[in-house]
Formats: C-alpha cells, sequence, structure tokens
C-alpha cells in the first residue's frame, strides 16, 4: 500500500494529464462514415466537368503588377480577381448565359454555358468612352440585375482602381434572342461619377429602404484612393493594421436607386454606418430579411477582424441600420459569437438548413490544419427575434457540431439542393496561391508580430510567383448524413481537384430540374459541372416578376415558403448576388423529395411591389418550373415556364 501511495504521489499528476488528453482527444475525434455508407450518399450525385469559353486577346499573366511598395508581395496581391455569375441574358428562359471574370487578362466574359448550343459568340465587356486605365485597373465582380426595370437583364462590373459600371442592355429580351447576345447590346454607364478609386470584392442588389426599387451594397477592401494596381505609383501603401482588429480598409457603401428617365443612377448615401462597420477589410456582402418584415438585413463578411450583421430599421428613402451582436454562452469562445470573431471573413450565404422556417447563416474564414484553423461559421437562428430590439443576434454557432466547420482556406459558400431530396448541400471554395515554396511559418511569424509593424509593408515577409499558401486543397462538396451532420464527399465525386477557387455561382442550366454549377479558378482555368444525378426528387423552380406603373423586374427579397407533406417547410429568398464573387441565378429552386409529381403544394409568397407596399398571397403549385407575375394587387399570374 505505501508503495502504491509513493507512486500515485510521484506519477499522479502524469497520470491526471494524460487522463485529461485522452477525454479532450475523444471529445475532439470527428465522427467519420463507413465506406460504405459515403458510396451509398456519394452514388446519389453525378457532375460532368466543362471549362468555360474562352475569347482570343491578351495573353495569360499569373501576377498582377502592382504598386512598388508592394512588389515584393505580389503573390499576396494577385490574391482575388475571378468571378462567376449565371442567369439568363439573353431571355431565352432559361439561366444558361454566364458572366465571369478571367483574371488572367482582365478580362469580363459573356458566354453560352458549354453544351446549351452556340447561341451566341462568347465577347467581352468593356467601358466604351468612359475612363478605363486597363494598367491601373481590374475587374473584380459581374452581377446581373435590371437596373433600369425594362425586363431586361443588364450587368453590374466592379472594379479595383475605379468605381463600378453598369452594362445595360440596349436591345430588349425579344432582340437579344433572336439576333444574338453580343457586346452592342450592352451600353457602358457610370453609377458613381466621383472619379474615385474604389477596391470592391463584393456587392449585391437589395431593396433596403422598403420603396420598392433594387439599390445596391458595396464591400470594398483596400482603402479607396489607394494605388495598389498601378505600377507607376510612387506612393507608399499601407496594409491592414491588426490581424485581428483590422478597421483601416475602403469605405462600405449603400447606392440607393434613383428614378431617372436618362439613364441608370445611384445616390451614394453617406453617414450610415459607424467607422467600424465602414472601413472594415470587407471580401462577401450578403442580405436576407431574417426578420420577416420584408426589409433586409446586411451581413458584411470582413477579412481581419469582426464580421457585422446589421438589422435594418429603414423607411423609404431613409436608411437605418442598428448593429447586431450574439450572445457568449458558458462553453462559448469570444470568436464563436456573431460580431465578436477575430477570423478572416471570405464567404457568406443564406438557407434553412434545420427546416424551422428561419434563414441561417453561412460563413467561410481560414480553418486549415497546421497552418490557421480557426473556423468557418454556421449561425443557426433561435428564433428569439424578440431579443434584436436590444442589439442581440438571436443565432448561435453550430459549425462544429454540424461537420461545416473546418475544410481549408476558404472563400466562396453556397447552399444548394443538388439531388432535389428537400435538405441543402454546402459548396465551398478553397485555396489560395498555389506553388511550391510553402510560406506557411512567415505568415504566422507576421501573425504573431506587433501589430504596428503589421500595416507597414516592408515588414511583410516575401510572397511573390512560386510561393505557396494552401495553394493544394480541394473545394468540399458537404452533404448531409443521416446523423445530422455533413461531410465531404468531394473526393467520391471527382470533384477534390486542387483548385485555388473564389466564385461559385448555381443554376437550373439546361432546365432539367437539377441544379448545376460553376467553379471561377483563379489563375487557371475555370469549369462548369453539369448536374447528371440519376434519380432525384422532384423540384419546384420558380422565376418572380413584378408588374406595376408600366414597369417590370425581378423581384429580389421576395421570400417564398413550401408545405411538403411530411410537414417540412422549405424557405428561400430572391438572391440579388449575396457572397464573395460567386452570384446564383436568381431563380428559387426547391427540392422536394418523393412527393407526387402531381401534388398540389401550398406555397406563401411574400414581396414588397413597385411601391414599396408589402403584399403576400397563398396558392397551390405542382412540381415543376413556374413564372409568378406578381403585381400591386397581390394577384399572381402563374404560368409553368
Amino acid at each position: 500500500m505505501s508503495n502504491l501511495k509513493r507512486a500515485i504521489r510521484r506519477y499522479g499528476k502524469q497520470a491526471l494529464a494524460l487522463t485529461v488528453i485522452i477525454i479532450l482527444f475523444a471529445f475532439s475525434r470527428l465522427p467519420v462514415l463507413s465506406a460504405s455508407e459515403r458510396s451509398t450518399i456519394a452514388s446519389r450525385f453525378e457532375f460532368t466537368r466543362f471549362p468555360l469559353p474562352e475569347v482570343a486577346g491578351e495573353p495569360y499573366h499569373h501576377l498582377r503588377r502592382v504598386n512598388p511598395s508592394l512588389e515584393h508581395i505580389s503573390g499576396w496581391i494577385s490574391a482575388v480577381g475571378a468571378a462567376v455569375a449565371l442567369n439568363d441574358l439573353d431571355g431565352d428562359g432559361l439561366d444558361n448565359d454566364v458572366c465571369y471574370v478571367e483574371p488572367r487578362n482582365d478580362r469580363v466574359i459573356v458566354a453560352p454555358v458549354p453544351g446549351t448550343g452556340d447561341r451566341y459568340t462568347p465577347f467581352t465587356l468593356s467601358p466604351v468612352d468612359l475612363p478605363y486605365d486597363a494598367l491601373t485597373m481590374a475587374p473584380m465582380g459581374c452581377l446581373p440585375g435590371d437596373m433600369n426595370e425594362d425586363g431586361a437583364m443588364d450587368l453590374l462590373v466592379y472594379y479595383w482602381g475605379r468605381t463600378p459600371l453598369a452594362f445595360v442592355q440596349t436591345e430588349g429580351r425579344e432582340n437579344s434572342t433572336l439576333l444574338g447576345l453580343n457586346a452592342n447590346n450592352y451600353h457602358s454607364q457610370e453609377i458613381v461619377e466621383t472619379g474615385e478609386k474604389w477596391y470592391t470584392n463584393g456587392a449585391t442588389f437589395s431593396d433596403l429602404d422598403g420603396d420598392g426599387h433594387h439599390d445596391l451594397v458595396i464591400g470594398n477592401y483596400f482603402p479607396d484612393n489607394s494605388e495598389i494596381i498601378d505600377p507607376n505609383s510612387l506612393k507608399i501603401e499601407q496594409m491592414q493594421d491588426s490581424m485581428t482588429r483590422a478597421y483601416n480598409g475602403g469605405n462600405n457603401r449603400i447606392l440607393l436607386w434613383q428614378k431617372n428617365h436618362q439613364k441608370v443612377a445611384y445616390q451614394d448615401v453617406k453617414g450610415i454606418f459607424d467607422d467600424q462597420t465602414l472601413r472594415g477589410w470587407t471580401l462577401a456582402v450578403g442580405t436576407a430579411d431574417l426578420d420577416g418584415d420584408l426589409l433586409p438585413e446586411i451581413y458584411f463578411a470582413n477579412d481581419f477582424g469582426p464580421d457585422r450583421l446589421l438589422h435594418n430599421r429603414s423607411v423609404p428613402g431613409n436608411l437605418a441600420f442598428a448593429k447586431l451582436e450574439g450572445e457568449k454562452g458558458f462553453t462559448t469562445p469570444n470568436s464563436k459569437v456573431l460580431g465578436h470573431d477575430s477570423f478572416k471573413g471570405m464567404g457568406v450565404d443564406f438557407g434553412d438548413i434545420n427546416h424551422d422556417g428561419l434563414l441561417d447563416i453561412y460563413v467561410s474564414n481560414i480553418a486549415d490544419e497546421y497552418a490557421l484553423e480557426e473556423s468557418h461559421f454556421l449561425f443557426t437562428s433561435t428564433g428569439e427575434y424578440d431579443k434584436i430590439k436590444r442589439g442581440i443576434a438571436p443565432y448561435k454557432d453550430q459549425s462544429e457540431s454540424l461537420g461545416l466547420a473546418r475544410s481549408g482556406w476558404g472563400w466562396e459558400t453556397k447552399f444548394a439542393d443538388f439531388d432535389n431530396d428537400g435538405e441543402l448541400e454546402a459548396l465551398q471554395a478553397t485555396g489560395f496561391r498555389q506553388g511550391e515554396v510553402y510560406r506557411w511559418p512567415e505568415l504566422q511569424e507576421l501573425a504573431l508580430g506587433n501589430d504596428q509593424l503589421l500595416k507597414v509593408s516592408n515588414s511583410w515577409f516575401k510572397f511573390q510567383d512560386g510561393d505557396d499558401l494552401s495553394g493544394h486543397q480541394h473545394n468540399p462538396f458537404f452533404v448531409r448524413a443521416t446523423d445530422g451532420r455533413y461531410y465531404d464527399l468531394a473526393p467520391e465525386l471527382g470533384l477534390d481537384q486542387p483548385y485555388v477557387t473564389r466564385g461559385i455561382a448555381t443554376a437550373d442550366v439546361d432546365g432539367d430540374g437539377d441544379l448545376d454549377f460553376v467553379f471561377a479558378n483563379q489563375w487557371e482555368d475555370s469549369y462548369f459541372y453539369r448536374n447528371d444525378s440519376h434519380e432525384t426528387g422532384e423540384f419546384l423552380d420558380l422565376k418572380l416578376l413584378r408588374y406595376g406603373n408600366g414597369s417590370v423586374s425581378e423581384a429580389i427579397g421576395a421570400s417564398v415558403t413550401v408545405s411538403l407533406p411530411d410537414g417540412r417547410k422549405l424557405v428561400a429568398q430572391v438572391d440579388g448576388g449575396n457572397g464573395h464573387s460567386g452570384v446564383r441565378s436568381s431563380r428559387l429552386h426547391f427540392g422536394l423529395g418523393k412527393v407526387s409529381a402531381n401534388a398540389a403544394l401550398p406555397v406563401e409568397v411574400q414581396w414588397l411591389d413597385l411601391e414599396g407596399k408589402p403584399q403576400q398571397t397563398s396558392l397551390l403549385l405542382a412540381p415543376g418550373k413556374h413564372t409568378l407575375n406578381l403585381d400591386e394587387t397581390a394577384k399572381i399570374a402563374s404560368s409553368m415556364s
């Protein structure tokens, strides 16, 4: 007994430490699926890959020319630019047109999606008779939207080095369809005539003040009027002033739609945001009506600091927002509380993952093992909307318990139901720069340094062509299993190529009832993935158009709830461009599972009409594709399409 006591005294601390380690290891181990279960789930999906069409022209490059003070980190500055959007641009009734940014020659390309016919020759969008210097400016995104409310789909292109431009369709959809879409169909217009240099990495259309017209939310990154990609600049540029609390970025903006019969017009409204919201280093923007009042909330996903969720308290012509922050629980780390994170927000999307009729928020950060394992977020709604009046965001992060917390260096996130079973899959773009020289040790050393030095670009490590940061990852394809968790099945689906991806766009391109998608890749080919899955469930595909006062426009922000026979409710809102640099179709797609093809499904529709008045109606719809024409009397003309 005395020997046992001596052993306990001698080795007790070590034994206790070992016991704690074993317990923590058991808790930290991630659940795994058996090979047979992975194979069974993967058998529901099949995709065929096609490269996006190219346009001959300028030779490709793989690194941007930058300000001389940033030359030693040109690889870092060259991290973004690839972007993609899917929509119906030529008016043929299918979202089979792609607008994408090719960073290898800084071109904005419009083309038919591969496999949808040679309906027109791919072409580029370039400003005509407007200030544009290809040496100091570069496109960063392409955003479809009907900016002049004439029923034709225009395109907003945003840039580094200048303000965004509107490319407005000068011919109606009928002419575009009959004669074939081409560059002459578009007329370039300034939407902000200040001559400023913006560095925009996220934008979305949304009716922010509830007047019935679509405004713009602009998320900017580098400080306004910087000369980041001017190789002849004499200016010494600064970087972020913190890795976790940086508020010296470009000004985020709201541009209110203005009635103007001569051109597309917006008002840049000042004084809306506090300084921290105004000047976060924003990489993605999302809007969605989270509390059911038809006014969209705003989510800014910020690099190097806390994201921002803003509650919308606006009235027509007068914008007002209040910051919402989550509540910290006993076991909740500070950085997992909405609005308090110190992570690197790269992408944001909305979807109801637990079928409670409320939208949840999926956010990409950096979660790279053996590099920087922060966490992605899945903020699920608690339904406690009474707390919003007190500035509390009614959300809690469940990314770890649901299997979406970890992957790699994340960018875009997109929810979509690819097999029409009524459960959302989750796509994610990952990777920073592909090379041969591993630079994570240098980045970690920089991140641990003094923030006072961080903004001084000369204090940064060398990062140029040939250097690598998380450059050999694959884009996860997360599918929900029977245990409720999401698992990455990209390897089983042949989607595990090591791309460096920025944008993801989804749409039912070929009209066959299942969603397809595109990866916009940085410094390499971008690809369209046709959905060839077998034995998918039934679907409901809705295009919502608002009519009134002689105008027609897509009902961005309109909310639809579909009730299934098994009691589940599916909800979605018309998306105006949420995310980093990938824009899904503005049609709503619901996977219905194994319902009858002749079922009459209860559908609730809520929207603001073109005068800003809330409207609501109920109807019964059979599975399939429908166009809903919404008017100011709350009547709906429904047609199969």
